[in-house]
């Protein structure tokens, strides 16, 4: 390090330093990034004349419902900004929405909705209102990953339930397939999930016969007489589970294609009856509804949507009407008034690598899923509250994934139950849905793939860490700056023109990283898979039992699980991936 930089370095933890000491006293307090102290200081006095009446009018809704607003929270996969709400991109695409599209225009539509990159950083930040990067969660969970969120975690689910609400979480969780990761392990007071995504559409007899998934099925194929290693190929795991709050966990149905087409007719089902259950008792609610959406095996044959795709026929003929019928539900229940519905995407579209016959694309954005680009973590968002969202809105504002987590905390009154022990990534939003355009708390966003920090933005500017210019970067002049209102695409990177933006977006990335010393970054948990099932299958017994004789290996078979969390990302995250 030269003197320059260590002179740098050393005046910036002072100043931090100086922070924390004054800073701790405050230890009631959320602890949110460093970033949003710096907006804190210059517009607090705003926004505590703004928390006063919005305190005001909450209180008002309270008193005239009985009871805090229900909060309903729909995410599925993979969509880029566009297919959603836009009727001119959805004629391009072939597709078309009218109950999401008529709720976009009856509330809000977000234009700057970010996320994590991926399935199971994206639900982890929901949940949690934390980057993936402060618990592990940045692994994309796969078949038997022996990994999850560590029940050190506090979900929104635990925050809400001390609060008086009764929670349920139905669908995709893909938050980990260990006993502590579970939904109704993690608040919810019942939980209908999977630990995967939707490639268990591919892990069956049908899939096997069609080579759209090749080996899993050794029974279907012919022997092979060099095979030595029986234990290599995944033999046993959980299609979909289920469970209560303090209750038995036990498989729903088998890991055939069939039951797979049933989990998210099923999870609707329990949707519905959750929430007429607790509307006739007069209990607040909470539920996340997360679908599969879709099957990477065609079905049925008969296609909705004029794109005959994945993609474009999960929006159309499945999410689509839930939202209707959802709508029309709290309407038919009396409800509509008390209950807000986020309705959202968990990433952009999955461009890198997908199974034929998707449908998944790039719209206005450069990138999909897996990247820090603008296409892969810029969704398609909306927010409907009758009587409280005004209706017509289109907001430019910028808001993170990480905020329903503080947003929806602030709505229940449950403000006081998350934890102040760590840092919440997540700010109050509180203000951007009752008061509309312009009332964001939010500015910046810290873009993470994997455990690397990609890209940083900061109002309509943006710089990629990951650099477009390795040999700029290397002398300290990269060509790796952004202004993304006129190349969304990220494709013109700039150097001369942004340059002076060069020690500021260094300054944003020094106290995000300062910060981290005051509160480091914790590991998510491994174990075995699948524990604590009242009807596990023999295969899933034999899980937790090595399938040899111990006495004839020199070490246990099973210590590879501690040590998952050492295997490397690629350290080069090529931006340029899709080009």
């Amino acid at each position: 390090m030269n003197q320059t930089s260590w002179i740098s370095r050393v005046a910036g933890l002072a100043a931090i330093g100086t922070f924390l000491t004054s800073f701790t006293a405050g230890a009631s307090q959320i602890v949110h990034d460093a970033e949003y102290y710096i907006l804190e200081a210059q517009n607090g006095e705003r926004w505590a004349a703004e928390d006063k009446a919005l305190d005001e009018k909450l209180a008002e809704l309270r008193e005239k419902h009985g009871t805090p607003p229900n909060i309903i929270h729909v995410m599925w996969d993979d969509t880029a900004f566009g297919d959603i709400g836009i009727s001119a991109i959805q004629q391009v695409r072939g597709l078309h929405t009218p109950n999401l599209n008529q709720m976009a225009a009856d509330g809000i539509l977000f234009t700057r909705m970010y996320t994590e990159v991926g399935c199971t950083p994206s639900r982890a930040a929901s949940a949690t209102g934390r980057h993936p990067i402060r618990n592990g969660m940045y692994n994309i969970g796969m078949l038997l990953e022996s990994h999850g969120i560590r029940d050190e975690e506090v979900t929104i689910a635990e925050v809400l339930s001390e609060a008086g609400y009764a929670t349920a979480f139905h669908g995709k969780w893909h938050l980990g397939d260990i006993e502590q990761s579970y939904p109704h392990n993690q608040g919810f007071d019942e939980a209908f999930f999977t630990g995967y995504n939707q490639i268990l559409s591919l892990n069956n007899r049908i899939a096997e016969g069609a080579n759209a998934s090749i080996g899993l099925f050794e029974d279907m194929l012919p022997e092979d007489p060099y095979r030595l290693d029986d234990t290599f190929v995944t033999k046993g795991w959980v299609q979909i589970a289920e469970g209560v709050k303090g209750g038995e966990t036990r498989q729903w149905g088998d890991n055939s294609y069939e039951t797979y087409l049933k989990i998210d007719p099923e999870a609707q089902r329990r949707t519905f009856e959750f929430i007429e259950r607790n509307a006739k008792a007069g209990k607040p609610f909470y539920v996340a509804n997360w679908p599969m959406m879709a099957s990477f095996m065609p079905n049925p044959p008969q296609k909705c949507a004029v794109a005959r795709s994945l993609l474009q026929n999960g929006l159309q003929c499945n999410i689509d009407p839930f939202i209707g019928k959802l709508r029309a539900k709290l309407e038919e229940l009396g409800i509509a008034e008390n209950t807000l519905i986020v309705a959202m995407a968990d990433n952009g579209p999955m461009t890198h690598n997908p199974p034929p016959g998707t449908g998944f694309a790039e719209t206005i954005f450069r990138g999909g899923k897996g990247d820090f680009l603008e296409g892969g973590v810029r969704v398609p968002a909306s927010a409907w509250w009758p009587g409280v969202i005004e209706p017509g809105q289109i907001v430019a504002d910028i808001i993170h994934e990480v905020d329903l987590f503080t947003t929806f905390a602030r709505l229940g009154g449950a403000t006081q139950h998350i934890p102040t022990d760590r840092i919440i990534d997540g700010v109050d939003q509180t203000a951007l849905l009752l008061k509309g355009d312009t009332h964001s708390r939010r500015d910046y966003v810290f873009v993470y793939a994997g455990p690397q920090l990609g890209a940083t933005v900061k109002g309509n500017y943006k710089r990629h860490w990951v650099s477009p210019d390795p040999v700029g970067e290397a002398s300290g002049i990269p060509a790796a700056f952004y202004f993304l209102p006129a190349d969304p695409r990220e494709k013109s990177p700039m150097l001369v023109n942004l340059i002076h933006l060069k020690r500021p977006f260094n300054r944003m990335r020094l106290r995000h990283e300062l910060w981290k010393e005051k509160y480091p970054d914790s590991k998510d948990a491994y174990g075995i898979p699948w524990t604590g099932l009242a009807n596990p299958s023999p295969e899933i017994e034999a899980l937790a039992k090595p399938q040899m004789d111990l006495s004839k290996v020199p070490f246990d078979p099973l210590e590879y699980i501690e040590h998952l969390d050492e295997l490397p990302f690629d350290p080069d995250m090529d931006p340029a991936l899709g080009q």
